[in-house]
């Protein structure tokens, strides 16, 4: 039996922000809370929710005070502020940070202590009811947050979660016209981390044949798309495929889970600020190359969803240039594909690993179980630069 749990109400396509103000009226809300990145105003991105309901008659505030990768005191902040202005509907606008610090600030209004009674790891509080209704809508097309339950947060080190249920949007709008104005490089990181989220709910233990359809299309999209949404930022065709690609690869992962990359990625944003959806690009194909031979079948499944025929391979072949071609891909959208690129020294890869082993709640769901030498190996690996073992074929 698979259990299978999806947002009530989802909106996709071109323009669909149009029902957001259909979608607002049916809470009677009064005093809204917008939560958005802050270069979003400046764009104009945020008039664009702001003014119909201003126009409308609906009291509306909006809160900037957030970050990339946010840590937890900007999380306690926002949920202080929520509770003090008694807002009764919660729009989260931008990125994957946004989304997950409106989802909070909505669930833990109605609620006693700190965020960090409820974090995963060492929280010590459970959630009562769900708080204020939440409208979320992506400006990106990459961390999936608009139909998740998680709230991520970064620590002093690593980082943890606020999961549950509750946190799930009542309302998702997944506009891909919102992205056009996405610098490339963000792009580039968000779309690779969609790539991931699809890739490791298909090899995930927890997968099933609705999560690896949506997988499967998942990838097939955002593999035929990134390089030109990256290059070519003002493609409609592009951004509508990277948009829905991100959501079902979304979906796939909230119920297939993720595994060993984003386990690994964790503690890179948390000591490093290094942000997620680069975390995971730079340890995708490390990550991969060192669980292929559990899951050779299924990365051949991936290397033909990516667009590259293995009629003629064997598994262990298409497992091998699956790899490949995920690094090929991480490349060509100009991501550093070690972890010196992104300047981490040597002497942090043994804390990098003990922090990474504490993430036994994702690499649960790894096709092959990761003890702590099998993950220092591949932030080894990482480090060096060397995907291909030498037993590997040309």
């Amino acid at each position: 039996m698979n259990k299978l749990t999806f947002t009530p109400t989802s909106y996709t396509g071109w323009g669909c922000l149009q029902q957001l103000l259909v979608e607002v009226n049916k809470f009677q809300a009064n005093n809204i809370l917008i939560v958005t990145d802050p270069f979003l105003k400046d764009l104009g991105l945020v008039e664009q929710v702001n003014k119909p309901l201003q126009d409308n008659g609906y009291q509306t505030t909006i809160y900037t005070d957030i970050a990339p990768e946010p840590p937890l005191a900007i999380g306690e902040r926002l949920v202080d502020y929520t509770r003090k202005h008694q807002f009764d509907l919660v729009i989260g606008l931008g990125g994957g940070s946004a989304l997950d610090l409106a989802k909070l600030a909505a669930v833990l209004a109605t609620h006693e202590g700190q965020v960090a009674d409820y974090l995963n790891l060492t929280g010590t509080k459970a959630l009562e009811n769900k708080g204020l209704p939440k409208i979320l809508i992506p400006t990106t097309s990459g961390t999936g947050s608009e139909v998740t339950n998680i709230s991520v947060l970064s620590l002093e080190t690593t980082k943890d979660v606020v999961t549950h249920d509750y946190l799930l949007a009542d309302v998702a709008i997944v506009d891909p016209e919102l992205t056009i104005s996405l610098p490339s490089k963000v792009t580039a990181a968000t779309g690779v981390d969609a790539l991931t989220h699809a890739i490791e709910a298909y090899v995930s233990i927890n997968a099933n044949e609705v999560t690896d359809g949506l997988a499967l299309q998942a990838i097939r999209l955002i593999s035929n798309s990134i390089r030109t949404a990256v290059h070519d930022g003002k493609n409609k065709q592009a951004r509508s495929d990277m948009s829905y690609g991100s959501y079902l690869a979304g979906l796939a992962f909230f119920n297939a889970g993720v595994a060993g990359v984003h386990a690994l990625a964790y503690p890179l944003g948390g000591q490093y600020h290094i942000a997620h959806g680069d975390s995971n690009a730079v340890l995708l194909p490390y990550v991969m190359g060192y669980i292929r031979k559990s899951c050779e079948k299924r990365m051949k499944d991936i290397l033909d969803a990516m667009g590259i025929s293995s009629m003629y391979l064997s598994q262990e072949e298409a497992s091998y240039k699956c790899v490949d071609a995920l690094q090929e891909l991480v490349n060509d959208v100009n991501i550093p594909s070690t972890l010196k690129g992104f300047n981490i020294p040597e002497s942090a890869l043994e804390q990098l690993t003990d922090d990474a082993t504490k993430q036994t709640r994702i690499l649960a769901r790894s096709p092959m179980a990761l003890n702590r030498d099998d993950i220092f190996a591949i932030y080894r690996a990482a480090f060096d630069g060397q995907i291909r073992e030498p037993h590997w074929p040309l």
